[in-house]
C-alpha cells in the first residue's frame, strides 16, 4: 500500500472587499507557493476600482489567491485554472468560503484549458484582467514555460483585454510588446518580478 505524506496546509487572508479576512489555505506542495502578500498588494492598488465589474482570468490558479481578492473587489466573474489536483481541491474548498456563483474552475493543463476559458471570458462582453503566475520550479517539460505563456498572452485580442500582470522570476527579460499588448511597467519584489502589458494605443 502507498504511504501517504500528509500535506502541510498555510493560510492568507483576503486583503480587502466583501470578503475580507476570509482565510485562503495554500497546500505546501513545489509547483504552487502563494503570491507574497506585498506582491498581490501592490497589484491591487495597481487596478485599484477598476476590477469592478469586469472579468478576471488566474490562469495558474493554485489555490485561487489572487482570483479571490478580485472577487472580493467587484470582479464580475473569475474563472480559474489549475493543473494540480491537491491545490485544486483547496481552490475548491475556499471558493466556497467566498462566492461560489461567480467564479468558473478548470481542473487540467492551463495551456490546454486557456482558449476554452478565454471564449467564455469573451462571450461576457465584458474587459478582463489576465493574470499569469507559471511555476517558477522547473519539471519535465516544463523547461519552456515562459515561451509557452508568451505565445498564450500573444492569442489575447485587444478588446477583450483591460491589461495582463505576469508574475516571473526577476531574472527574466520580459519582451516589451506581446502581441497587441505593450509593456506598461515592472516592479521588483526579491525573486518575483511583476510585469504589467496594456492593449496599445
Amino acid at each position: 500500500m502507498r504511504n501517504r505524506e500528509k500535506i502541510k496546509i498555510f493560510t492568507t487572508t483576503i486583503i480587502a472587499g466583501d470578503f475580507k479576512g476570509k482565510k485562503i489555505e495554500i497546500p505546501d506542495i513545489s509547483t504552487t507557493r502563494s503570491s507574497k502578500s506585498i506582491l498581490k498588494e501592490s497589484f491591487f492598488n495597481t487596478i485599484q476600482f477598476d476590477i469592478i465589474g469586469k472579468n478576471f482570468v488566474e490562469v495558474f490558479a493554485g489555490s485561487g489567491s489572487v482570483g479571490l481578492e478580485a472577487l472580493s473587489r467587484g470582479a464580475a466573474q473569475c474563472y480559474f485554472m489549475e493543473y494540480n489536483k491537491t491545490a485544486f481541491r483547496c481552490l475548491e474548498s475556499n471558493i466556497k468560503n467566498t462566492d461560489p456563483s461567480r467564479c468558473h474552475t478548470f481542473y487540467g493543463d492551463s495551456f490546454e484549458k486557456f482558449a476554452t476559458v478565454y471564449e467564455m471570458a469573451k462571450r461576457t462582453e465584458e474587459k478582463t484582467y489576465f493574470y499569469f503566475d507559471p511555476p517558477f520550479s522547473t519539471r519535465d517539460g516544463m523547461d519552456d514555460i515562459y515561451d509557452k505563456t508568451i505565445a498564450l498572452i500573444e492569442s489575447i485580442e485587444p478588446e477583450v483585454c483591460e491589461l495582463v500582470a505576469v508574475e516571473h522570476m526577476t531574472n527574466l527579460d520580459m519582451p516589451e510588446q506581446i502581441g497587441a499588448l505593450e509593456f506598461v511597467k515592472r516592479k521588483k519584489f526579491g525573486r518575483s518580478t511583476m510585469s504589467y502589458y496594456r492593449p496599445k494605443g
